[in-house]
């Protein structure tokens, strides 16, 4: 694929243009989409289909100071800088690299404890939601993970790089990630319900094209037998949905009947909450290792 004549074709070529994700790290698969990034000043991303690739653009802006969005901005491979702001820009992150990536762990590990004492909450009051909380938490505790691994958080790849990162007393934790996920129940049958109701998630919530790059990567993964994979991806896409609507999910209780099945969410309240208290000891002994 071209990236210059595209980046041309949707009218980019007047701003700094790079490829990120994994198309650029080497590490997707045929299903994965080609993430663009503009620095046009704006924000938000559109996804388009070009010959039969899915191609995602994110707008940024070089006055960005989010640590999440400076992440993942990494390593960027230049498409069009013609005054070598792009350059200079990335230049700037790559410096400071380990202080973003642990200002970024710092900040999911924060929002793993938020969701993790929502779910309690919750739980206590028999709250289906609960369920959906505590897999947000989990989520989160796997991003923080990621980002002290100097890793960018990539849905479709995180759980084969989690499962090679050295053992310490961080990456410990994994095996809890991996019991709340629930990951050793995908099945084909579980994970072709999962993928429709993500897929209508994704419509109702974000209705921008999305959900054909969520088939298109169920698809792959579940004809590869990337079944565990595919498990987690999905669960993920779900998650970053539900944040965006975070403030306002619980005034929409027919989510849950989408999300029950779209993040195989546990039902029982004390399962739930003795999970929950798992994940605020590993947010307080990983922030306690952060001090030593």
């Amino acid at each position: 694929m071209d990236l210059k004549q595209i980046s041309d074709t949707m009218g980019l070529s007047n701003f700094p243009v790079g490829l990120g994700g994994c198309r650029n790290d080497g590490t997707n698969y045929e299903c994965c989409e080609f993430n663009i990034t503009v620095m046009d000043g704006k924000s938000g991303e559109s996804i388009h289909n070009v010959d039969d690739e899915y191609v995602k653009v994110h707008h940024c802006s070089f006055d960005t100071v989010e640590s999440d969005t400076l992440h993942q901005l990494q390593n960027l491979s230049i498409i069009n800088d013609d005054e070598w702001k792009l350059r200079m820009f990335l230049s700037k992150i790559k410096d400071k690299r380990k202080q973003i990536a642990i200002s970024h762990a710092r900040s999911c590990l924060v929002d793993a404890g938020i969701f993790a004492n929502k779910s309690r909450d919750f739980a206590k009051l028999k709250d289906p939601f609960a369920g959906v909380w505590i897999k947000c938490a989990s989520y989160s505790l796997a991003d923080a993970i990621f980002c002290f691994n100097m890793q960018r958080p990539s849905p479709t790849h995180m759980l084969d790089s989690l499962r090679n990162m050295k053992k310490d007393q961080v990456n410990q934790k994994l095996s809890i990630i991996h019991n709340i996920l629930g990951i050793e129940r995908s099945t084909t049958s579980l994970l072709s319900r999962m993928a429709k109701s993500t897929v209508g998630f994704s419509d109702m919530i974000e209705n921008n094209g999305n959900s054909g790059i969520v088939k298109k990567k169920y698809d792959y993964l579940a004809k590869n037998s990337l079944l565990s994979d595919c498990y987690f991806y999905l669960g993920y896409v779900n998650r970053q949905n539900v944040l965006k609507i975070q403030n306002r999910i619980h005034k929409n209780p027919e989510f849950i009947h989408v999300l029950k099945t779209g993040m195989d969410i546990e039902n029982d309240p004390m399962v739930i909450d003795s999970q929950a208290v798992t994940v605020l000891q590993s947010v307080t002994e990983i922030f306690g290792d952060l001090k030593n």
